[in-house]
């Protein structure tokens, strides 16, 4: 199936009923835009007895990916559509996520609790995470995969493209990051653009958005409640004292077969 969640768009292979094996290369393969599917992440959902079923992301460049905001939304939005339930629950890397129906064609998934310690997030050595020893001072945070959050003043003459590569490399950085550049709209509105590791510039990041909305947070920026105005479209983060909660639209664009 190919979904989006405001342009961030997925390839999801339902393997429910039969397990499917995804070699890096076949990953790559199915995201050649100009030769597969295209993607910039790949979400294969298995039987699980832990939830209503089991998540497991991969990158464009067939890296794993331990957390895929957007792409929750939509398979849980898939699973309530199949089965009529008005909430599911996901296990991935980051353990079991709640998501639900918000109304008005919008889904709700609960992203878990930020992880903010150098040693969680990862980062190579301690450091004051809150303004990393990076030109701009950005944020660090994890949300099950890292992030490196820029405040500018205005994110979009950034070069996201030169920037995003830079930094998802960064030295700091051992398990590479995704990198988000963000500036502040009005009380609790942000304007958001991102580039996500092992796939690039990417319309919208659900992670990314949940991340950008924390370190806003930390830096007294803005409330714990905030709409995030991303490439493809707006999205809303609400981070409670069970978790970051991330609020948007799905859409489920197509099913097709894969014959390699």
């Amino acid at each position: 199936m190919k979904m989006h969640g405001l342009g961030n768009d997925f390839v999801v292979i339902d393997a429910r009923a039969r397990a499917v094996e995804v070699a890096p290369g076949l990953a790559r393969a199915i995201a050649d835009r100009n030769r597969g599917v295209g993607f910039d992440q790949l979400a294969v959902v298995s039987e699980s007895d832990e939830a209503d079923a089991g998540l497991v992301f991969y990158n464009a460049d067939g890296s794993l990916s331990a957390a895929c905001g957007n792409a929750t939304r939509c398979i849980a939005r898939y699973l309530m559509e199949e089965s009529g339930a008005e909430a599911v629950t996901l296990v991935t890397e980051r353990g079991v996520l709640a998501a639900r129906n918000a109304g008005n064609g919008l889904t709700s998934v609960n992203m878990g609790a930020p992880m903010t310690r150098w040693n969680e997030i990862p980062l190579a050595r301690e450091v004051d995470v809150d303004a990393l020893p990076i030109e701009g001072a950005p944020v660090a945070t994890s949300m099950g995969n890292p992030h490196c959050t820029f405040f500018v003043e205005d994110a979009e003459t950034v070069d996201l493209a030169t920037r995003g590569a830079e930094i998802e490399h960064h030295p700091l950085y051992p398990e590479r990051t995704n990198v988000q550049f963000a500036h502040v709209i009005g009380p609790d509105h942000l304007r958001m653009r991102v580039w996500e590791r092992g796939t690039g510039v990417t319309l919208a990041s659900g992670s990314s958005s949940c991340a950008t909305a924390v370190a806003a947070h930390r830096k007294g920026l803005t409330g714990r409640k905030v709409t995030i105005e991303l490439d493809g479209g707006t999205i809303m983060i609400d981070w409670r004292k069970d978790g970051v909660w991330m609020t948007g639209p799905t859409a489920h664009v197509f099913d097709g077969v894969w014959r390699g």
